[in-house]
């Protein structure tokens, strides 16, 4: 089904997308967004596209909150000037927190799995060991170096930078997570990007699974390049729309990730941004530091549990002994198109 979409059809902000726990609220819900219970009532607004400021949209898929359970349907439209994938109605700024509770797996509050939390530990680690690969294909980094993780999350990789190269290593995310005992390396700055200053720019730039979560995606890469040496690298890794694991689960890919992903993006539209923002592509790239093979197993869990949310300790094992089966397969997750992209980019000219 097709239909056009209308900023004023979709509620403005401050109405109410779901019932509180304790009774109806008697407002209307939100254009594309179904009302359900919910603790906290979240609250709907409309958004033009991110890339090109249009308004006119054509409806593309409606999703589930697949991964924590909590009801509500949430609804991407595709520009009809730039073809750019976004939520429209998104939840407002003030109210998204809802859904980066202490279960969502990049804060890392969660790190008990019993027998398998040895398994899990080393799982992460070797995802911040893939992060670091991928810098050092770009940039060789040392003591002098200075690297900006933009939605830096519980700040392992940037930990990991600090232990292995000496380099200033500096966080910026919206959820304070300074608490955690290997932050104390790390310059860590709580709020978004568009709140920050820095003195001096940055060799190194990384936008890990964060601009698809961001809600000024092409003011932030502007920004970004400001904070940009001349001769620096910015890394952006970003679920890929146009991929064969959206092909394979549609309305259940784990990269719609309703509503913390505003934005998805496919090759095209991803380049496109970031040549819009004034940075030069030097190498795109079919894959990421982000194991593809996360995709596959929680694709085929959302198309079982059709929205009543993942259940991260009971799905460990199951994880694990998944990703053995599927071995044969991963070796060659950089030329299948998976799930994820990477692109590397720097000041369009050195400028």
């Amino acid at each position: 089904m097709s239909a056009q979409s209308n900023p004023a059809d979709a509620a403005s902000a401050g109405t109410l997308a779901f019932d509180r726990a304790q009774g109806p609220s008697g407002r209307a819900p939100a254009a594309g967004v179904t009302v359900g219970p919910y603790a906290g009532a979240a609250a709907t607004e409309p958004v033009a596209c991110y890339a090109c400021g249009s308004q006119r949209a054509t409806h593309f898929m409606e999703a589930q909150d697949d991964l924590t359970g909590k009801p509500g349907r949430f609804r991407f439209v595709r520009c009809d000037d730039c073809a750019l994938v976004y939520q429209n109605p998104r939840i407002a700024a003030d109210r998204i927190a809802d859904w980066y509770d202490d279960e969502y797996i990049a804060h890392r509050k969660k790190s008990d799995f019993g027998l398998l939390t040895p398994l899990y530990r080393w799982a992460m680690d070797r995802h911040d060991r893939r992060k670091a690969a991928l810098v050092r294909r770009y940039v060789a980094l040392d003591a002098s170096s200075r690297v900006l993780d933009l939605g830096c999350g519980a700040g392992t990789f940037l930990a990991r930078i600090k232990a292995t190269t000496g380099a200033h290593a500096t966080g910026v995310d919206f959820k304070d997570l300074s608490g955690l005992p290997w932050m104390d390396a790390i310059d860590f700055r709580c709020g978004r990007p568009q709140e920050q200053a820095f003195d001096r720019p940055f060799d190194v730039i990384t936008l890990w699974h964060f601009l698809e979560h961001d809600y000024e995606p092409q003011a932030t890469l502007a920004q970004a390049r400001g904070w940009l040496a001349p001769r620096g690298r910015m890394v952006i890794e970003v679920p890929r729309l146009d991929s064969v694991s959206f092909r394979v689960f549609g309305n259940r890919w784990p990269g719609l990730q309703a509503p913390q992903h505003t934005v998805l993006y496919s090759r095209d539209t991803l380049l496109a941004m970031v040549e819009r923002a004034g940075l030069e592509v030097i190498e795109w790239l079919p894959w990421g530091a982000f194991p593809a093979y996360f995709y596959l197993f929680a694709g085929v869990a959302f198309k079982l549990l059709r929205g009543r949310g993942l259940d991260l300790g009971r799905a460990v094992g199951p994880y694990f002994v998944g990703e053995a089966l599927a071995a044969p397969l991963l070796l060659f997750e950089k030329q299948l198109n998976l799930a994820m992209q990477t692109v590397v980019v720097a000041r369009r000219g050195g400028q």
